[in-house]
């Protein structure tokens, strides 16, 4: 029996963790210009724009680029080329502009292959409600697209995420489609739990982005490519209050119009007693991080956390 990889005692942290610090880049107007463009012109005639917007994130975004640097010379084992971090920027920039289009319905654009989707499809027959955990790696809208229009699954996936980014992320979706955008639930209020446990009581999926902490989040250390990380305990003992089974959820981005998504399951809550709890949440916090650092090895442009995730004590300056 091998030894638990995670720190029995928790932290939290006293300050905003670095992804909160960095400004965001980008704003509304820009999006639905590019929204406008994308679907009066196609993919094919708007994609050849990503390429300069994507050339200037990497030139002025000395955060983002450093961060990319660290995490692509550290998964492959030698230091990451101008080239290599372009091609990071390249994907990232890639997904953002295939959301316009999934989030409009245009599916016949793309190759969906799909993983785990009969398992989860069983799962949620015999369970009703499940916890759906993703990260910021590859694209979100390419599972709810293959969600919304595959038999035996709930038509909306619910987004559990803090009021902030809330109000951020229903914007954003907002502006490419009203109509497409999912229901978000806020968390940090009194009647969040309550509306969780009622979609999924009814059914539904609950969609959370489990690898970023805020300022006040519990965290605990995690192996992760080698290196320990901090992930927030919170999302993990939410599912395990509600007695719910978590599948690990990733769309990756393969270039082209092609995408792989994989559905996991990594942890079942319904038979866990309060006694069992604790070990019970360590180990699919475990399965969790496993299983993102498979999808990272086998997708490597796919991780979207351009900001130092491990919090190292030093950069490499520019």
């Amino acid at each position: 029996m091998t030894q638990p990889p995670i720190r029995s005692k928790a932290s939290t942290p006293t300050e905003p963790p670095d992804w909160m610090r960095q400004k965001e880049r980008g704003n509304l107007f820009w999006l639905k210009v590019m929204r406008a463009l994308s679907l009066a012109l196609g993919r094919r005639l708007t994609r050849p724009i990503l390429y300069g917007i994507a050339l200037y994130f990497l030139l002025t975004a000395h955060a983002a680029r450093r961060a990319s640097r660290d995490y692509l010379s550290h998964i492959q084992g030698r230091p990451a080329s101008w080239w290599q971090m372009y091609a990071h920027v390249l994907a990232f920039a890639s997904t953002i502009h295939d959301r316009i289009f999934l989030l409009n319905d245009c599916f016949d654009a793309f190759d969906f292959q799909v993983s785990g989707v009969e398992e989860l499809h069983a799962l949620h027959r015999a369970q009703g409600g499940v916890f759906l955990f993703g990260g910021h790696i590859g694209s979100f809208e390419a599972l709810r697209t293959t969600s919304r229009h595959t038999p035996d699954v709930p038509q909306h996936i619910y987004l559990a995420m803090y009021e902030e980014n809330a109000r951020r992320i229903s914007g954003i979706l907002g502006a490419i489609n009203p109509a497409n955008a999912p229901e978000i639930i806020p968390l940090g209020k009194l009647d969040s739990m309550l509306k969780i446990r009622e979609h999924l009581e009814q059914g539904a999926f609950v969609g959370i982005l489990a690898d970023r902490s805020l300022a006040f989040d519990q965290c605990v250390s995690v192996p992760f490519l080698g290196r320990t990380a901090q992930l927030p305990t919170g999302p993990f003992r939410m599912a395990a209050m509600l007695r719910r089974p978590v599948v690990c959820m990733a769309g990756l981005y393969r270039g082209g119009n092609r995408y792989d998504v994989h559905f996991k399951q990594i942890a079942d809550f319904s038979h866990v007693d309060a006694a069992g709890r604790n070990a019970a949440i360590a180990e699919a916090m475990a399965n969790y991080a496993r299983t993102l650092e498979s999808y990272c090895r086998a997708a490597p442009l796919n991780w979207f956390n351009f900001y130092d995730f491990w919090n190292t004590p030093t950069h490499a300056q520019n």
